[in-house]
């Protein structure tokens, strides 16, 4: 099992979210500022299977807005193993 953490944008937030539930993937959001894009931005967590990873990671690129800047970043994204879960 993996987690993919994905700071987008604000503006990429929403077309990102509904393209990975409409695959049926599981996302919960959590709005940030700072950090690595040193604008407004949100935190996506995202719970998977290490085979949907691509999948997942494709989605996110294909549905993010082109850069303003070639120099501007549109997202980062860290891949962590997960060795333990548990739903209550």
């Amino acid at each position: 099992m993996k987690m993919i953490i994905a700071i987008v944008r604000d503006r990429d937030t929403n077309p990102v979210s509904t393209a990975l539930t409409s695959a049926e993937f599981r996302v919960t959001h959590i709005a940030s500022t700072g950090g690595f894009l040193r604008r407004g931005n949100s935190t996506l967590f995202i719970g998977l299977e290490d085979e949907k990873v691509d999948q997942a990671m494709e989605i996110i690129r294909t549905n993010l807005e082109p850069a303003d800047d070639p120099a501007q970043k549109r997202a980062t994204l860290f891949v962590l193993n997960v060795n333990h879960f548990t739903h209550f």
